[in-house]
């Protein structure tokens, strides 16, 4: 019995290797058909996110075109949003000059701008830049700084101070080498005692072949759209009118017109505010661009002195805004339209008041309006 025993087993153990064999060849079988099976019934779902995720990858490397053609439509519309804001101005020049090193501009005209009977003082004001290298050039809707001669009470150089562009690139003499300003001398009282503003002061005083220190230009905010068939709303009031005198210039002047090649085909409205008729400033041009061009260009005056509003008080800019509420609602309707503020600050509280009215009148709310044309880049506002 023992011997039969030990016999089984010393032949069982025999078989042992035979029978692992046999198991490890079954195993690797079933693993390889497990690996074949699973390879090809691999959810598609996660090699198409791979692909995607390397083209994704790909793309924000590059700046083909054809890679972008290649991705995503979510990824391809986001790239072509944001191209547009990235090249918006990008070739308009800002701070040519800065106050450390300013360029000395030679003043080639000076005058006043005011007729008999109007109240302070306004001047035009004419620089040469041919001198300046690098050249001092600027479009429409920009700003300059002064540096006014001399220093203040504590024995510093005065403050730099900016003023809006009256003139186009090309300047008054379209000859592309001078920069003009429309300055108003500021005064006010204290302590019974009359002061001069010191830049305008100055600015008004200074006499053809002085010598001026320039900075800039600076400022994109009240640039015109490069659409030909673009709508401008202009509401200035005083000097307020100098980068709107720039605009009607390229849009009008015939010479100016053959020097920029842009042909503009919109409607331009200016809002005029002045206290009396001889503080109307470049008046003259103004009525010829409107005997020029009357499906183009429409001018509304208010005249605080001299006019009434519906309810018998001093006529304002507002008052204006408020009687074209429909008409200049509808031309907000049309994407074309833009419209530019420029003039004292205190004009826009009651320019928003009267565009609050107007609105209301529309079934709109200008209060989520406003923010709607600033982020499209339709409402410009320089007040000082």
């Amino acid at each position: 019995m023992v011997y039969s025993q030990a016999k089984v087993i010393a032949g069982g153990l025999a078989h042992i290797p035979i029978v692992i064999g046999l198991f490890y060849f079954i195993m690797t079988f079933f693993n390889k058909r497990a690996i074949d099976y699973a390879e090809a019934n691999k959810p598609k779902k996660v090699e198409k996110k791979v692909v995607e995720t390397k083209v994704q990858v790909k793309e924000s490397s590059s700046v083909s075109s054809e890679t972008k053609t290649e991705a995503p439509s979510k990824v391809e519309n986001t790239s072509i949003d944001k191209k547009p804001m990235k090249k918006k101005h990008a070739d308009v020049p800002v701070n040519i000059y800065r106050p450390k090193t300013p360029f000395e501009g030679t003043v080639t005209g000076n005058y006043s701008l005011l007729k008999e009977g109007a109240i302070g003082r306004v001047n035009h004001i004419t620089f040469d830049l041919k001198e300046s290298d690098p050249f001092l050039n600027y479009v429409e809707g920009q700003s300059i700084g002064i540096m006014p001669a001399g220093e203040d009470a504590n024995g510093k150089p005065h403050k730099l101070r900016l003023y809006s562009i009256a003139s186009t690139r090309h300047g008054d003499n379209f000859e592309g080498n001078t920069v003009s300003l429309c300055v108003r001398q500021l005064q006010y009282e204290k302590d019974g005692e009359t002061i001069n503003g010191v830049c305008s002061s100055y600015l008004c005083d200074i006499k053809p072949g002085d010598k001026v220190k320039i900075t800039g230009p600076v400022g994109k905010e009240m640039l015109l759209p490069e659409e030909e068939d673009a709508n401008i709303v202009m509401l200035a009031t005083g000097t307020g009118i100098a980068p709107m005198r720039a605009y009607l210039r390229r849009m009008f002047e015939a010479t100016e017109k053959e020097k920029n090649k842009w042909n503009f085909k919109g409607k331009a409205w200016l809002f005029m505010g002045a206290p009396k008729s001889a503080n109307l400033l470049y008046e003259e041009d103004l009525q010829r661009y409107l005997e020029n061009y009357p499906d183009n260009f429409k001018y509304t005056k208010a005249i605080s002195r001299e006019q009434q509003n519906t309810k018998g008080g001093r006529m304002y800019i507002q008052d204006r805004v408020l009687e074209s509420a429909n008409e200049i609602f509808n031309m907000i309707e049309d994407e074309k339209t833009h419209i530019y503020l420029c003039g004292l600050k205190g004009m826009e509280p009651g320019i928003d008041e009267a565009m609050t009215k107007a609105a209301e009148e529309k079934g709109l709310n200008w209060a989520e309006l406003r923010p709607q044309l600033k982020k499209a880049g339709r409402w410009h506002v320089e007040t000082y």
